[in-house]
């Protein structure tokens, strides 16, 4: 996706680091795929493994010149910021205990921040990175990447729009089913680490995807959480984090109505591989997303047919277009979802350069929305070691 405007197109590669995403690593591909997608970023560095050696291997297989190749973050930030052509930015894609350490180095250092969610594992470790964001100037990005889908931000428009008037009910599922049995203990890798509550967090499956489902359900609705009961559950033996998770929820009131929601979220749903969806009901009707088809949108006008919006389709509006690449009828995805994220960033950081003030129009999740998200894996927590009592978020 082509950022609008010549003198934008002409616009230098933002120079890029990335701290974790070594060889095998699942999210760091991900991210420097997104990254190159719209070209706008260039991979110039990286403290891709805190093991040297794995560090120097990943450097080298990614072309990497090895004198910007770091086995330690810190020692990243410090020389690269003195470097004429340091990095700009980096992208966080370790584990979620790293994530405040890390970014605060860089934060500090005034270098733009990309960082995987949750935010981090611990809420106290999330007021900190706060501070850190609003003390520094720079750019603080969280990949929720599900909001760069462009019938995401085509059902927020609608609501936003009112055209399924006051929200009454908002429903979020992620269930998957590849923890269903205790493969941490096998060693494998990424089960090892999202089970793990010193690398992990105190959320499991709420951590790793109910944050996700959360996010997606407040950045379509743009209610605000107020309150949930939480049932979670560790259905493997010996597993030391949920894998499923069963939250009631109350929102704010906003347009006279006061939202309820629920959400599900599981890793022992046998025959879900990826079943993220979110469901808003309103006054005047009701929308309907699922990720396994992206480029489809429900919306029900109360007492009318059920409408079938399509991406770039007829009914299809400028916030689903400004993150669409090609003509309907083309299946846009994962990647691309996630590259709009990076490249809403981009905006932002080319805007920075010059000081310009960023469009209004530019759209990705902030530290606030991290926040909010270690927010509710901590509610959760607290409520399901209460029996389910109704906790203030």
């Amino acid at each position: 996706m082509a950022i609008e405007g010549t003198s934008e197109k002409r616009e230098r590669r933002i120079r890029l680091g990335m701290v974790g995403g070594g060889s095998g690593a699942f999210i760091g591909a991900v991210h420097r795929i997104a990254a190159r997608l719209d070209d706008h970023y260039e991979l110039v560095a990286g403290a891709l493994s805190s093991t040297p050696d794995k560090a120097e291997s990943s450097g080298r297989e990614l072309g990497l010149d090895p004198l910007r190749v770091y086995s330690d973050f810190k020692q990243m930030a410090i020389r690269e910021a003195k470097l004429k052509d340091g990095i700009e930015a980096v992208a966080i894609v370790t584990p979620n205990h790293v994530h405040y350490a890390a970014a605060k180095e860089f934060l500090k250092r005034g270098i733009h921040v990309i960082c995987d969610k949750p935010l981090t594992s611990t809420l106290s470790d999330a007021k900190k990175l706060k501070k850190a964001a609003d003390d520094s100037d720079a750019l603080f990005v969280l990949t929720h990447n599900y909001t760069g889908y462009p019938m995401v931000r085509q059902a927020r428009a609608m609501v936003e729009n009112g055209d399924i008037g006051a929200i009454r009910l908002v429903q979020m599922e992620y269930p998957q089913d590849w923890l269903t049995e205790n493969i941490e203990q096998s060693g494998q890798k990424q089960a090892a680490w999202r089970t793990d509550p010193a690398r992990s967090g105190a959320g499991g499956s709420t951590g790793d995807i109910g944050t996700h489902a959360y996010n997606l359900g407040a950045f379509v609705s743009g209610l605000e959480l107020e309150e949930l009961a939480a049932d979670l559950d560790s259905f493997v033996e010996g597993r030391q984090l949920d894998d499923n998770a069963h939250v009631m929820m109350r929102f704010k009131a906003k347009d006279g109505e006061r939202a309820k929601g629920l959400l599900w979220c599981s890793q022992v749903a046998p025959g879900h591989e990826n079943g993220l969806m979110v469901r808003v009901y309103g006054t005047k009707g009701g929308l309907e997303w699922t990720q396994k088809d992206p480029n489809y949108l429900w919306y029900t006008p109360f007492g009318e047919p059920k409408r079938l919006l399509t991406r770039a389709g007829a009914g299809s509006g400028p916030a689903a277009a400004r993150v669409s690449r090609i003509p309907s009828g083309h299946p846009e995805g994962y990647l691309e979802g996630f590259a709009n994220i990076y490249t809403e960033a981009a905006r932002a950081i080319f805007a920075k350069r010059k000081g310009e003030t960023i469009d209004a129009a530019v759209t990705y999740p902030t530290i606030d929305d991290g926040m909010k998200g270690m927010a509710f894996v901590d509610a959760c927590v607290q409520s399901s070691k209460r029996n389910g009592a109704w906790v203030k978020v």
